[in-house]
């Protein structure tokens, strides 16, 4: 046998698919989560300086058994379970009445999802991973801020494009003439082929399947490739999530629930159990209660109009001892109590700082900006989607999941063209076999999976 190296080419890898990469991660999740801890975070500093290679790896390994065996610190105030049954236990009901919806009515509803949220995602995409203050000094200089309408890219002089070289190459309302393959759209197709292969009684295990089959691993983010590696390993949900994933309370889950709420209109509970057999293959805790929350919101937008209804009744699926329910009711308190949109956001901005990753891109932090921009956004499309997406953060994935439920309560025909010009009816997606869909098709495809 020719003498190779048997050992990875870690350099190669990116850091998602390295757990002794992001260990000052996984410590700040263990602590947020309760764990007790603290007396290794000095070996968690020393091996998160350590250089790649195997030994970092062997010492990483030790410190992710230390976190797999870890306790529950003495007085944690909150009680965050991941098991359904449990979920359920915890829940604080808060009914919201169905009404009557007409065929017309319900297909211009779901019409006004899928194009709601693939426009909202289109506003937040050319800004993705960038901090707020470079977005609002480059909304100014487009003559955008506060936010109105697509940032356009003739706008641009070419000084300007010197300033901000990390716009070259993204993609810009003015520039497209389709919505381009994004994560959080391409678990819209992705939710509406498993629905097709599995039918409504999929299981996790399902979805394990559909995501190997579906879709390259390079289409995967943060704590959804963790959790695909972990598949192709035979490490099945839901140990999946839990495996070496430093990422499990991010927000990759809260952004993949939308078809669940589609295909079940005026239905939270259903909707957000779907979302549950979604969000455990990959995530824990916050990170499972920010799919539920998010598909039990949308589920109930073909109810009503009313902002609060909606996100109460979506806080109603998840478990009210949870840092997920505190919060978001926090955003509601101040909204109610008369707090401005601008100090609204700005307390958010005092308990999370998007300097830090972790921060950007936690369930807890962008599920706030989703909360603060429905109310303040006051059921105007534009104004919503914008305010979502100006607020920084994960900008795409706000303005996604805002433009869903905004999307449903106005509908199709209640989004201007502005918006929806730009995309033309069509969807890009990497979902094998998917190469380029129609979005009025899928809206028809989902009327075929609701339950009537």
């Amino acid at each position: 046998m020719e003498n190779l190296s048997f050992i990875p080419s870690y350099d190669k890898l990116h850091l998602w698919e390295l757990y002794f990469e992001d260990l000052g991660t996984e410590y700040r999740q263990c602590i947020e989560e309760g764990l007790d801890i603290e007396a290794y975070k000095e070996l968690f500093e020393a091996v998160q300086k350590l250089p790649r290679g195997e030994e970092k790896k062997r010492l990483a390994d030790v410190i992710f058994d230390i976190v797999r065996c870890a306790k529950a610190k003495e007085g944690y105030k909150y009680n965050e379970p991941s098991t359904l049954d449990e979920i359920r236990a915890l829940r604080a009901p808060y009914p919201v009445e169905k009404r009557e919806l007409d065929d017309n009515t319900l297909y211009d509803k779901v019409l006004g999802a899928w194009v709601g949220r693939i426009c909202g995602c289109l506003l937040g995409k050319p800004i993705e991973g960038c901090w707020k203050e470079h977005i609002w000094e480059m909304l100014r200089d487009n003559g955008n801020f506060p936010m109105t309408r697509y940032i356009h890219y003739n706008k641009f002089s070419d000084e300007l494009n010197a300033k901000y070289p990390w716009l070259k190459g993204r993609c810009f309302g003015d520039k497209v003439s389709y919505m381009p393959f994004d994560d959080d759209t391409n678990y819209m197709v992705l939710g509406q082929e498993v629905i097709k292969r599995y039918g409504r009684d999929f299981t996790p295990y399902n979805m394990a399947q559909a995501w190997v089959s579906l879709q390259p691993k390079d289409s995967y983010c943060t704590a959804e490739r963790v959790a695909f590696i972990n598949f192709v390993n035979g490490i099945l949900p839901p140990a999946s999530a839990q495996h070496k994933n430093p990422y499990r309370e991010w927000i990759g889950a809260q952004i993949r629930g939308d078809y669940f709420g589609y295909i079940n209109p005026q239905n939270p509970e259903l909707a957000s159990d779907m979302a549950w057999r979604d969000a455990s293959i990959s995530h824990i805790k916050n990170g499972i209660y920010g799919e539920m929350w998010a598909s039990a919101m949308i589920a109930l937008s073909f109810s009503t109009d009313c902002l609060e209804d909606i996100i109460k009744g979506g806080l109603a699926q998840i478990p009210s001892t949870s840092r997920l329910y505190e919060r978001v009711n926090a955003v509601i308190d101040w909204y109610k109590s008369g707090v401005s949109q601008e100090d609204c956001f700005k307390k958010i901005y005092e308990e999370w700082d998007d300097h830090n990753f972790h921060n950007w891109c936690h369930t807890i932090s962008n599920a706030m900006i989703v909360t603060a921009s429905l109310l303040y956004g006051e059921g105007d499309y534009g104004k919503s989607i914008c305010m979502a997406v100006q607020a920084g953060f994960d900008t795409d994935c706000n303005g996604a999941t805002v433009g869903s439920i905004v999307g449903i309560i106005n509908g199709a025909g209640g989004i201007d063209e502005e918006w929806t010009a730009p995309i033309n009816d069509m969807l890009q997606t990497t979902i094998f076999g998917y190469t380029m869909v129609k979005i009025s098709d899928c809206a028809k495809k989902t009327l075929e999976h609701i339950e009537k």
